[in-house]
């Protein structure tokens, strides 16, 4: 797997079934196969540090958020890495004809935002993470507020998932999807020239000192906070520039100073 682990834009990737041999995967092996035949020709690639991802065990991979169309440019890098992502999904997703019982049968969990039955979510990705999923959590539970883009304060179900199982949290930043489609709504996406899907591994983020401490909100918040700390240093990474001091806060539309 070395020759895909720090992958430039414009290069080739070897065949799925070189570099992903993760059991339970018969079904999104075929899913991932195609998007991956769709999205190659009409992209670039910047992958770095894939070898961060552990190639084996429960692991929560935490992603900002900057576009509809991301879901797919980190699920081809994580796949690519040797492992099958589990996304944390809204529900509406799994209603949608087909679109359902497709991500449905790739193991995807789905969240209903904003009610008691999201906790049902969390319960699923502490299963998914303690039978060795590798499951990808959007910390900011949306698609980030902040006017250029950075990382917002994030939510604390990435925390609730790794203190639960002691998995490790691995960060990832990434950036060149909002090139491709921008804000909420869905658009027509904007191909070319062709566009370039950044992303980076980081260091497992740091919280041995807090497993074996209660569940608290202050533990949860410092939890996240790290997180969050460490997925923005990713994407000043990539994006070559200093994020914000204070993280956007979505609940009180502060934090935007620079």
């Amino acid at each position: 797997m070395g020759d895909v682990l720090h992958r430039r834009a414009g290069t080739d990737l070897p065949p799925l079934a070189e570099v992903n041999a993760e059991p339970g995967g018969r079904t999104i092996y075929g899913v991932v196969s195609l998007l991956h035949a769709v999205i190659r020709p009409l992209t670039h690639r910047d992958w770095r540090e894939q070898d961060k991802i552990p190639a084996e065990g429960g692991v929560v991979l935490v992603v900002n958020h900057i576009s509809n169309v991301d879901p797919l440019a980190v699920g081809q890098f994580v796949a690519f890495s040797g492992r099958w992502p589990r996304f944390l999904a809204k529900e509406s997703l799994f209603r949608i004809p087909v679109v359902g019982a497709v991500i449905r049968a790739c193991g995807q969990i789905p969240v209903r935002r904003g009610t008691a039955a999201a906790q049902d979510a969390l319960a699923a990705a502490v299963s998914a993470v303690q039978e060795g999923r590798a499951v990808v959590v959007y910390a900011e539970g949306t698609i980030t507020r902040d006017p250029d883009l950075w990382p917002m304060r994030g939510r604390t179900g990435a925390a609730r998932i790794a203190l639960s199982t002691q998995a490790p949290v691995v960060p990832v930043g990434q950036w060149g999807a909002q090139d491709v489609m921008s804000g909420k709504k869905i658009h027509l996406p904007h191909l070319l020239p062709r566009k370039t899907f950044r992303l980076l591994v980081g260091d497992p983020v740091p919280l041995d000192d807090l497993r074996a401490q209660p569940l608290t909100a202050a533990v949860l918040a410092e939890a996240t906070a790290r997180i969050m700390a460490a997925v923005t240093a990713l994407v000043a990474e990539l994006r070559g520039e200093q994020p914000p001091a204070v993280p956007f806060d979505p609940r009180t539309a502060t934090g935007v100073a620079r």
